[in-house]
């Protein structure tokens, strides 16, 4: 048995109302690769940032080669040779990659010397296999470059034990086994990997041992050559997950969404759509897939009149409703579920009684003139919570406190409820562990089924090909190739998103 390198014994944390972590003991080994899986809220996050110095816990003890530590700030925790890569990464994009590296050191003084710098830079690159120059900037990076440099940063500044949360939820297929082999090698070379994630097959590609945690207590350890992915399922939920949802054959009714010729820039006044041209039909899923920062995101925000299309034209059940206010185009028959369910999707603030009936609330029965009968808006609400099995610990509570799953629960049901034409779903699932998954795409197929069209836009492969019943992939503002779901390949599917392939034989137009 390997060296334990890091032991938590007892780690508790509280927060207001709730027990994030009840009495948690794990520990690492040295040279593993040792996986965090738990229902969204059930307390991974909480005892990572614990273990990276941002929460300092209120009970329990951490030990790094045997002797405890404590362990109170961030920089505490790179004293201590623990690194934290983040989901989203903080990184300077018009900075270089030696620039983001030295960025925060202590130890630099007034002078850098940047050839040494740099010469480290590359040493750790080729030793692991990375690939990244140390005078390229961050913007001409792609994703999985940019998650590599964040690599870099940890080991430059001597991490022994690096932590990924859900490494992989913004690369390709591609991208995801060249970031598994790395790993590997630097396991291999006795750094300690603790890796979050939601994917069940992933866990059990990559990891030595796994954790779960449900509701804030562990539910145990077990070695991965031991478990399948139902067992683990099984422990995250506490109950069987449906891993292959059924889906009716495909009724295409008439034609709700049509695209020609779109164009629009992005935030930074590059043109990102070029020329899109797209239908969608009642009944139906479109699967768009492709890299984070392609132009799905402007292309939902234009349809749903959020961006101004510079050029052609966005038509719902035939009518012309280019650059409408977002109002219209809801009266219409369009809903939206945003990527980002704190920025977009709600009002941190409010409470879910106010959130549900965000798209209610000049309507009757929920308003009376200038009034809100907030007995009806109440009713509505406990309707939506019962309905979609929403967990809300007080109704009247900011939903900002609200775990994920039910967050995008609660925004979910709010839109449905609408009965739209067209739904736009972007990332629906994201960050949401396999329970709260099965429930949104249950859901959307419930919604396919009903008539409703669907765009799905999604990085995550193994939804897009779960539920769709056609697959575009979009790459560099363009739309590279549509397959209907019975000829779609994964793999050819995560070339096209890389730009390998292009304008593949388009089937199902």
């Amino acid at each position: 048995m390997s060296e334990v390198i890091l032991q938590a014994k007892n780690i508790t944390k509280h927060f207001p109302g709730v027990l994030a972590n009840d009495n948690i003991n794990f520990d690492l080994r040295k040279g593993e690769i040792h996986t965090f899986l738990g229902e969204n809220g059930a307390g991974k996050t909480t005892l990572m940032n614990i273990l990276d110095g941002i929460y300092y816990p209120d009970g329990g003890e951490i030990y790094l080669d045997g002797k405890r530590v404590d362990i109170n700030s961030p920089l505490e925790a790179t004293k201590n040779g623990i690194g934290m890569i983040h989901q989203h990464f903080m990184l300077v994009d018009t900075l270089t990659v030696l620039e983001n590296v030295v960025l925060g050191l202590q130890s630099q003084g007034f002078y850098l010397n940047k050839k040494e710098i740099a010469k480290r830079i590359e040493e750790i690159s080729k030793n692991y296999n990375l690939d990244i120059n140390p005078y390229v900037k961050i913007w001409q990076l792609s994703v999985g470059e940019q998650q590599r440099v964040e690599i870099i940063k940890a080991l430059f500044k001597g991490a022994k034990i690096l932590i990924l949360d859900e490494p992989t939820a913004v690369l390709t297929p591609q991208e995801s086994n060249t970031l598994f082999k790395i790993l590997k090698r630097m396991a291999r070379e006795d750094k300690s990997i603790i890796f979050i994630s939601h994917k069940l097959d992933e866990v059990m590609k990559i990891s030595d041992r796994i954790t779960v945690l449900r509701k804030g207590k562990l539910a145990g350890t077990v070695n991965t050559k031991e478990i399948n992915q139902k067992e683990l399922a099984k422990m995250m939920v506490g109950r069987e997950v449906l891993f292959k949802l059924d889906r009716k054959p495909l009724n295409r009714k008439v034609e709700i969404l049509k695209i020609e010729n779109l164009e629009t820039y992005n935030d930074k006044g590059i043109k990102i759509l070029k020329g899109i041209n797209l239908t969608i039909h009642g009944g139906e899923i479109f699967g768009l897939a492709g890299v984070s920062g392609n132009g799905q995101k402007e292309l939902a925000e234009v349809i749903v009149g959020l961006r101004r299309a510079t050029r052609g034209k966005v038509c719902i059940k035939g009518e012309d409703v280019t650059n409408f206010h977002p109002k219209v185009i809801t009266k219409e028959g369009t809903n939206y579920i945003p990527p980002d369910r704190l920025k977009v999707g709600v009002v941190p603030n409010l409470s879910s009684v106010e959130n549900a009936i965000l798209r209610r609330y000049d309507r009757k029965p929920i308003s009376r003139g200038i009034f809100l009968d907030y007995e009806e808006a109440d009713k509505y609400t406990r309707e939506l919570i019962k309905q979609f099995n929403i967990v809300v610990p007080r109704e009247n509570a900011p939903v900002k406190f609200l775990s994920g799953g039910n967050l995008q629960k609660l925004i979910l049901a709010r839109e449905i409820k609408e009965e739209p034409a067209l739904l736009i779903a972007v990332h629906p699932s994201r960050g949401l562990d396999v329970g709260a998954t099965e429930f949104i795409r249950k859901k959307l197929l419930e919604e396919r089924d009903k008539g409703v069209a669907i765009l799905l836009i999604s990085e995550d492969l193994e939804e897009v090909l779960m539920i769709s019943d056609r697959i575009g992939v979009i790459y560099e503002g363009e739309i590279v190739g549509i397959v209907d779901i019975d000829l779609a390949n994964i793999n050819k599917i995560g070339l096209m998103m890389a730009g390998v392939h292009k304008n593949p034989l388009v089937k199902g137009e």
